[in-house]
């Protein structure tokens, strides 16, 4: 959807979620809780939406799901 002058792009689940005390560290390079993750994915998404103008948020409970939005500046 639109907001004002950027578009937002939401994405839910109602999978397993985010713990609390993970979610200080998800932005953190390196930080992963997969046994074969790289810790990168996170990171570097932001990196580059912020990069366009962008951002992104996450809100997640843990046992209940996330929801993820990204935002990107409308020209």
């Amino acid at each position: 959807y639109r907001d004002k002058d950027r578009a937002v792009i939401m994405v839910k689940d109602n999978g397993i979620g985010i713990k609390t005390e993970d979610m200080k560290m998800i932005f953190r390079p390196f930080f992963t809780t997969k046994e074969k993750g790289s810790g990168l994915g996170l990171p570097l998404v932001r990196k580059y939406l912020l990069h366009l103008g962008g951002d992104i948020e996450i809100v997640s409970e843990y046992k209940k799901g996330c929801e993820v939005r990204v935002y990107l500046p409308v020209f």
